[in-house]
C-alpha cells in the first residue's frame, strides 16, 4: 500500500499529502490512522485556543465593575457581537481550508488570534469607551472562525464510519476552551490579578499553537476549493434544516457559555468571584461530553439521540423556570449545568448527523464505494461551514434574548420560556425530517420503498 506522500509539492509548497483515502481499511490502518490522529492533535490545539479568545469576553466582564460605566445591558450587548462576529466568519473560513490547506490555514488562523488579543490588552482600562471595548470584542469573533475550519479539516482525515467520534473530540476539545479560560480568569481573579494578566497568559500560547501547526499537521492535495460544492450544499434543504437544529444545540453551549457568569451576577447578586467559581463547570463537562454524543451517534444514529436529547434539554429548562421564579439558586444553577451537559450532547449528535445525511444520499442517487464517499465528503465539508455558523448566530440570539428579558422583566425567566418553546420545535422537526416512517411505508413494501433516502436518515 502506497504511503501518504507529505512531501512539499513544488507548486504549492509546505507539507502537501497527494494520496487520501480513509474509506480503504488497508491503507488507513497502515498509514492513514497515525496521520489523521496527529492532525488532529494539532488541530484541536488551535481551535481550543480559538475558542478561548472568542469566548474571552465572557470572563472579561466580570472584571468591569462599576467604574467600567457599563449596565448589565451593555455587557449582554458586548458577548452578543462577540457572538456575531465569532459566526459570520465560519463561512468563509470553512473555504479556506480547501483554498489554502488545512494545515497552512491553521497556522494564519492560529496567528490572527493575537490581533484581538493585543488590543484587548492595550484597552482594558476604566475610561475606555464603551465602542472601543465593542470593537475589541468583535476583534475577539475571529477566534469562533477555528472551528470552522478545523471541522472541515478534520472531516476530511476521517472515514465515515469513524467521523462522529473524530468530529466529537475535535469539536469538543475546541469546545473545551471555553471552561478554560473561564478557569484562568477564575485564578487570575482570586489571585488579585487584572485582566490584561488573564490576556497576557494566552499570547505565548497562541505562538506555539501557530509553530506547532507549521510543523506537524499537513494538506489534502485532493481537497480543492470547490464553488460546485458550496452552491449545491446552500440548494440542499438538509442543509438547512440541520442548521436549525444545530442552533438548538451550538447556539445553546455557546450562547450560555457567554451568558451564565451575567445571569448569575444581574439575577442573584453574585460577586464576580463567586460567579466565576461555578460558570465554569457547565461549558467544561459539555465540551467533555461532546465526543460521547458522537460515539453514541456512531452507534445508535444521531437523529435518536438528537431526538431524545431535545427531550431532556426542553425538561432541564422547564426545571431552569421554575427556578428563577422561586429564586432558587441551587436548583437554577444545578439545572443550568444539566442543560450544558445535553447541549455539548446533542452538538455531538447533530454534527455526526452531516455526513451520514449525505453519504445516504449519495448511495440513493446510486453511487457506490469510494464515490459516494467522495461525494459525501465533498458536500459535509462544504455544508459544515454553514451550519457551524447558523449554530452560532443562535448563541446571539440567546444572549439578545436575556438582555431584552433583563430589560423588560428585569430577570432571565422570559428568556428561558422561549427557550423552552424551541426546544419543542427542536423535537418536532427531528422526528418529522429524519425519524418520522412515510404513511405509505408497510411491512410488505419495505424492499421498494428502502431506495427512498429518508427511510435510512433514522440511522444517520
Amino acid at each position: 500500500m502506497t504511503p501518504p506522500n507529505t512531501a512539499p509539492a513544488s507548486s504549492k509548497g509546505g507539507r502537501w499529502i497527494e494520496h487520501w483515502d480513509p474509506e480503504d481499511e488497508a491503507f488507513w490502518n497502515e498509514t492513514g490512522e497515525k496521520v489523521a490522529r496527529r492532525n488532529l492533535l494539532f488541530s484541536v490545539l488551535s481551535e481550543h485556543i480559538g475558542f478561548s479568545i472568542w469566548t474571552v469576553w465572557s470572563v472579561m466582564v466580570l472584571f468591569m465593575g462599576p467604574e467600567y460605566g457599563l449596565t448589565p445591558a451593555d455587557k449582554f450587548f458586548i458577548v452578543s457581537m462577540a457572538t456575531l462576529v465569532g459566526a459570520v466568519v465560519r463561512v468563509p473560513y470553512t473555504f479556506a481550508v480547501a483554498l489554502f490547506g488545512g494545515r497552512n490555514w491553521t497556522i494564519v488562523s492560529a496567528s490572527l488570534l493575537l490581533v484581538p488579543t493585543v488590543a484587548a490588552f492595550v484597552v482594558m482600562e476604566p475610561g475606555t469607551s464603551f465602542t472601543t471595548f465593542l470593537v475589541c470584542a468583535m476583534l475577539a469573533g475571529i477566534g469562533g472562525g477555528n472551528f470552522a475550519s478545523s471541522m472541515t479539516n478534520i472531516n476530511a482525515f476521517f472515514p465515515l464510519r469513524k467521523k462522529g467520534w473524530a468530529l466529537g473530540l475535535n469539536a469538543g476539545g475546541g469546545n473545551i476552551g471555553v471552561p478554560v479560560v473561564q478557569l484562568v480568569g477564575l485564578a487570575v481573579i482570586g489571585a488579585s490579578g487584572g485582566p490584561r494578566v488573564l490576556l497576557g497568559i494566552y499570547i505565548p500560547f497562541i505562538v506555539v499553537a501557530a509553530v506547532l501547526a507549521a510543523l506537524r499537521m499537513d494538506n489534502i492535495a485532493s481537497l480543492k476549493n470547490d464553488t460546485g460544492a458550496a452552491k449545491e450544499s446552500v440548494k440542499d434543504a438538509h442543509t438547512w434544516i440541520m442548521s436549525f437544529l444545530y442552533i438548538g444545540t451550538f447556539g445553546s453551549f455557546i450562547g450560555y457559555s457567554f451568558a451564565f457568569g451575567l445571569v448569575l451576577q444581574t439575577q442573584f447578586g453574585r460577586t464576580p468571584l463567586q460567579a466565576a467559581y461555578v460558570t465554569f463547570i457547565g461549558p467544561l463537562l459539555g465540551s467533555l461530553i461532546r465526543p460521547v454524543g458522537g460515539a453514541l451517534a456512531d452507534r445508535y444514529g444521531g437523529a435518536r439521540i438528537t431526538l431524545w436529547n431535545y427531550v431532556a434539554m426542553a425538561a432541564a429548562t422547564g426545571v431552569i423556570v421554575i427556578a428563577s421564579m422561586q429564586k432558587s439558586l441551587p436548583l437554577f444553577t444545578t439545572a443550568f449545568i444539566a442543560l450544558f451537559v445535553l447541549s455539548g450532547l446533542g452538538n455531538g449528535s447533530t454534527f455526526k448527523m452531516i455526513p451520514g445525511i449525505f453519504q445516504a444520499k449519495a448511495l440513493a442517487k446510486g453511487l457506490q464505494g469510494e464515490e459516494a464517499a467522495a461525494y459525501g465528503r465533498r458536500l459535509s465539508g462544504a455544508s459544515m461551514g454553514i451550519i457551524g455558523a447558523v449554530g452560532a448566530l443562535g448563541g446571539l440570539g440567546i444572549n439578545l434574548a436575556f438582555r431584552q428579558s433583563f430589560l423588560t422583566v428585569g430577570t432571565g425567566t422570559g428568556a428561558f420560556v422561549s427557550f423552552l418553546a424551541f426546544y419543542g420545535v427542536c423535537f418536532v422537526v427531528t422526528w418529522a425530517v429524519y425519524l418520522r416512517r412515510p404513511a405509505g411505508a408497510k411491512a410488505g413494501t419495505a424492499a421498494a420503498t428502502e431506495a427512498k433516502p429518508q427511510l435510512s436518515y433514522a440511522e444517520v
